[in-house]
């Protein structure tokens, strides 16, 4: 059964059989928002990037994103680049895997952004979401709808973190500019 998440809520990853998720997938949809213009309604194509940052003590130390698909230990994987969104009609455009075993224990949070890297603003794109999927068994575990619209080109979504002797994950939902995860780090630190 999937949540659907809010801002700030945070879920446990651990199975309903008390045993604990070996691997995730975080997945990101969107679609180009419909504009009417003068000859009728158009939509123009948007392409936003999904990343992965991992970090150690509050130290970035990795980034999975389209020009680095896999972290440097092969933890975390980028399924590739999608530039046009809305290609799986309500699934996943872009996806990062996260085989939680192969984190090394130095990692202790992992935080997924999303950007325009053409410097679109979220008030050209519509249904927006990011959800975290079991990927042993593909069942979906949770799902927070990017809301808003906004002037903003970025958002960081959520975080994986660890809790204890397994891993969490909180809906962040920020809303921050920037082209790339680079340009994020300075919204990301404080919500670490």
């Amino acid at each position: 059964m999937s949540v659907n998440m809010t801002k700030g809520q945070a879920i446990s990853l651990q199975k309903n059989d008390g045993g604990t998720l070996t691997a995730v997938r975080m997945g990101l949809g969107w679609q180009a928002a419909q504009r009417r213009g003068l000859f009728g309604s158009r939509t123009k194509e948007v392409d936003l990037d999904a990343s992965a940052v991992l970090f150690a003590d509050k130290q970035p130390v990795d980034v999975v994103f389209f020009r680095h698909l896999v972290s440097d230990d092969g933890s975390v994987r980028h399924t590739g680049d999608n530039l046009v969104g809305g290609v799986g009609q309500g699934g996943d455009d872009e996806a990062i895997l996260v085989d939680l075993q192969r984190v090394p224990v130095h990692i202790d949070q992992i935080v997924f952004t999303v950007n325009s890297f053409t410097g679109q603003t979220f008030q050209e794109v519509q249904n927006a979401f990011c959800r975290l999927v079991d990927e042993t068994n593909g069942q979906e575990m949770s799902r927070y709808t990017l809301d808003g619209g906004g002037q903003y080109t970025a958002q960081i979504m959520a975080k994986v973190h660890r809790t204890g002797s397994g891993w969490s994950m909180t809906a962040l939902g920020t809303p921050a500019n920037g082209r790339t995860f680079q340009d994020l780090m300075p919204s990301i630190l404080p919500l670490l």
